[in-house]
């Protein structure tokens, strides 16, 4: 499917960003150092656009591009544990074309799914600073008002959960994050009329420990999918 020509542009400028110098010097000596394992890799090492359906009704939001994943394959939850973990739950909830993810030219697509995350440039520790996030957050703004058919967002864990919370604060439509708490499954209809679902991160310090397993996560986008027929339906 087609890139609409406003996607196009803010994925570009994504990509040639270089706001925040702490994120630009750790992402490039990431792609320059490299994991031993894809030493024969070339790294992407630069800010990681969205991707997906432009007409999904279902948006996935993670945190950050992971160091030797993202940041090295260019697409988000692509070529770590996380994507691992994801990729087969959205092939079997009919949202991805294919159970793996490994590079750009895998052939793998998303219908009714768009994935982007709230911090575009792999972090050290996986923690982006509050400066950082707000440099990025005119990208996740523009993302999600050109992304016109979202009913129903999924935030991977509690930083894309408040991310999506001080979207609207932004564009005024709450006044804060408060009344809304982080728990796993937790549902919450937003202003926007956008349905907010909330997940544990496929993140292996949660997979491998059972905190989120298969069936918890195949749930969550059956409810997103239930979510947004309901919505289209309403609408």
């Amino acid at each position: 499917m087609k890139t609409p020509a406003a996607l196009r542009i803010l994925n570009q400028e994504i990509i040639a960003c270089r706001l925040c110098p702490r994120l630009v010097a750790h992402r490039e000596r990431i792609g320059a150092e490299k994991r031993k394992a894809y030493r024969e890799q070339e790294y992407w090492a630069k800010p990681v656009p969205g991707f997906g359906d432009p007409n999904a009704r279902v948006l996935l939001l993670g945190l950050a591009p992971g160091a030797h994943g993202s940041n090295r394959t260019g697409r988000m939850f692509t070529g770590d544990g996380s994507g691992n973990f994801l990729f087969p739950v959205l092939y079997k909830t009919g949202f991805a074309s294919q159970p793996k993810a490994t590079d750009l030219r895998d052939g793998l697509t998303l219908t009714d799914a768009y994935i982007t995350a709230v911090a575009r440039c792999a972090p050290p520790d996986n923690k982006p600073d509050r400066i950082e996030m707000e440099n990025c957050s005119e990208f996740l703004d523009r993302e999600l008002n050109n992304l016109r058919r979202v009913k129903v967002v999924v935030a991977l864990g509690k930083i894309a959960f408040d991310g999506y919370l001080d979207h609207l604060v932004r564009r005024g439509l709450l006044p804060n994050r408060a009344g809304r708490l982080f728990a796993h499954g937790a549902e919450y209809i937003m202003p926007d009329g956008r349905v907010l679902v909330a997940s544990y991160h496929p993140s292996q310090q949660n997979t491998l420990t059972g905190r989120l397993t298969e069936t918890m996560f195949a749930e969550i986008f059956r409810k997103a999918r239930r979510l947004a027929e309901r919505r289209d339906v309403r609408s």
